[in-house]
């Protein structure tokens, strides 16, 4: 087993300007035909807008976590008895109390591997330290520790969305956790305080990965190239990120442009493949003023598709333009659990990975509140490969591979940033980018009927 202990926003202002005279009547009649070519015009526009990464127009101040929209809530037990379940497939939306620790329950099979992720969030005013932050312990039934991992705020100290994942194995080797039964999850504080800030919310989700249909490989690769793959060059296209895993907005390779405020924490997903090896950076535009330093202000970490932190690297500010990268990391392949590496360990499956960017809160105290240009570059290498055979199906269906419809959808770096419409295709799916097509088409099938008839 991999090695699972590792130690781990600001509101802008505006205002409306009050016009400075009221301007005189004007014609509202629209020409003959005008209202269904400016409704279907509209409905694209909005669609567009509405989407994660579409062209909507200027972005509010940086907001809280996106949880997701079908979390079910859930209060975490004091102690083990009274702990509520959690089941695979399902996203949960829980708190951990001031100086507390919470319990939740599985029950797991003696055939398939499960991943716990949780996600708390602090608020937004809340202070914290560099060892502060959360531990994810999954136990058996005896209290036996089947793994454990903490994510902490880190030398930046600014309060941000902080991920831990824990996991029940199989594995034949070991004879701890791999019976069929009860599991508990156990969340706390990774360091409490004397005077701890409010409850912090959690988001927690379950994922169970079936075995194998036949025995491959038991023992992770023992060499891949190593080096890091060159930083895609470039004109950067438009890309807005989300709020949390959740709403994380789709990128593939190329390079992509936005923009962040101290304090605000972005969110991208980027599918891959087995055999596929992910490699990105983040730059952070300059201030054009250098007379300040904030440690640890840029933060850039890729999770894998059960949200586990695999990588992560951050960079110190002075106001000059900075450039952060990802480690180099290994093809995704099964065998690479076995390995002892957290690095490696964690590119054990396909789907969708996730690239977080955290822009440090103090950042605003030597720079202002922004926002600042980010520009982050992706690039993808190596074949595509057949992955495993599972014996079952995952649960959520499909978590561990990249769709064909991903693959068709995701937005590569030299797409046009300006066609709505297919942006809205590209981005919103099938459905609604079908709908956007009927829409249209009864459109043109409008207009051709009011033209014949004139």
């Amino acid at each position: 087993m991999g090695r699972w202990c590792r130690a781990r926003w600001r509101a802008g202002s505006g205002r409306d300007r009050a016009p400075a005279s009221v301007p005189a009547p004007v014609r509202t009649t629209p020409p003959r035909g005008t209202p269904v070519r400016l409704a279907a015009v509209t409905a694209v526009l909005a669609t567009a807008a509405a989407l994660p990464g579409g062209t909507a127009l200027a972005a509010g101040p940086p907001g809280g976590y996106a949880f997701a929209d079908d979390a079910r809530r859930i209060e975490g037990a004091d102690d083990t008895s009274h702990a509520v379940p959690l089941r695979p497939g399902t996203t949960y939306r829980s708190s951990l109390p001031r100086n507390g620790t919470v319990h939740y329950r599985l029950e797991l099979d003696a055939v398939s591997d499960t991943y716990v992720s949780v996600t708390a969030v602090p608020g937004t005013d809340d202070e914290v330290t560099a060892a502060d932050g959360i531990r994810v312990t999954v136990q058996d039934a005896d209290g036996g520790s089947c793994s454990l991992d903490s994510a902490t705020f880190g030398a930046a100290r600014s309060p941000r969305p902080v991920t831990a994942w824990a996991l029940r194995e199989i594995d034949p080797g070991r004879t701890r956790c791999q019976d069929p039964g009860t599991y508990y999850v156990t969340v706390e504080r990774a360091r409490p305080q004397d005077t701890p800030p409010r409850p912090w919310d959690l988001e927690l989700t379950a994922v169970t990965e079936p075995r194998p249909r036949e025995t491959g490989a038991t023992t992770a690769p023992e060499s891949w190239d190593s080096a890091s793959p060159e930083a895609l060059t470039g004109a950067p296209q438009r890309r807005r990120g989300g709020s949390g895993f959740a709403d994380a907005t789709p990128v593939g390779q190329g390079a992509w442009r936005d923009d962040i405020r101290p304090g605000q924490t972005l969110f991208y997903e980027v599918p891959v493949d087995w055999g596929r090896r992910p490699y990105a950076t983040a730059e952070l535009g300059g201030s054009g003023d250098g007379s300040g330093y904030t440690p640890g202000a840029l933060r850039l970490a890729l999770h894998n598709p059960v949200r586990g932190e695999v990588d992560d690297a951050t960079r110190g500010y002075t106001g000059r333009q900075a450039t952060v990268g990802l480690a180099p990391l290994p093809p995704v392949a099964y065998p690479n659990r076995y390995a002892t590496d957290g690095q490696v360990s964690g590119m054990r499956f396909a789907g969708t990975y996730y690239l977080v960017v955290h822009l440090a809160a103090q950042v605003a105290d030597d720079f202002g509140e922004g926002p600042f240009g980010l520009t982050l570059r992706v690039r993808l290498t190596g074949a595509a490969e057949a992955g495993p055979q599972y014996a079952g199906e995952a649960v959520p269906k499909g978590v561990f591979e990249v769709s064909a419809r991903e693959r068709a959808t995701t937005p590569q770096g030299g797409a046009a940033d300006d066609d709505l419409a297919m942006k809205a295709v590209a981005v919103g799916g099938i459905g609604t980018g079908s709908l956007l097509l009927v829409g249209l088409g009864v459109w043109t099938a409008v207009t051709r009927r009011r033209t014949g008839a004139g």
